[in-house]
């Protein structure tokens, strides 16, 4: 029998980690139809807003099956839904799981994915008990890279040709970040 595993909701000082709501089907199909924002994502953009739903869909399934959690994001100054971040393929017996993290364009650079990823990661480690997250990126996606080296991860090595959408064939980088190793920030991240 599985547990479940309740999504979170998390704050930062500009932000809001909060699970997904069937409202919420809009904003997601534009941030997935953007062949920008998914230049380096590992599946061609969307077109059918059904994916959305699907996609809020399996957001309570993980939560029920108890493998996961996906965080949509929201600005607090103004309450705009910006992305959403996961933690996926949890495994309690290996203490390990899964990082990923996607933003509007209109989000980059202003470290808005490193500080959601950091509270999650601080919820993830605090609460699951995790030694171990792994993270994977597009080589070419240098911003994401930077991410997850910001929040302390390792690029462990390469997986040669790993991804194939829409005929172009991409490497990716493998990152890791052993417990021992997370410097989790100093003031405590308020939950809500």
């Amino acid at each position: 029998m599985t547990t479940p595993l309740p999504t979170p909701s998390l704050r930062t000082a500009r932000l809001r980690l909060r699970a997904f709501e069937d409202a919420d089907a809009n904003d997601l199909f534009t941030l997935h139809s953007s062949a920008h924002v998914l230049r380096y994502w590992d599946s061609p953009p969307w077109t059918e807003r059904e994916r959305a739903e699907r996609f809020i869909a399996r957001c309570r399934e993980m939560e029920k099956e108890g493998v996961g959690a996906r965080l949509a994001v929201d600005r607090v100054s103004d309450g705009a839904f910006i992305g959403w971040c996961t933690l996926d393929s949890w495994n309690p017996d290996f203490r390990s799981a899964s990082l990923g993290y996607c933003f509007g364009d209109a989000a980059w650079g202003h470290g808005y994915a490193t500080e959601a990823a950091r509270a999650l990661l601080r919820w993830a480690f605090d609460t699951l008990d995790l030694n171990r997250v792994q993270a994977e990126t597009d080589t070419r996606n240098v911003a994401s890279a930077r991410v997850l080296e910001k929040l302390g991860f390792l690029r462990e090595g390469t997986l040669r040709e790993d991804c194939v959408v829409s005929g172009e064939v991409s490497d990716s980088w493998v990152y890791g970040l052993i417990r021992r190793e997370w410097q989790p920030p100093s003031e405590p991240a308020p939950a809500h």
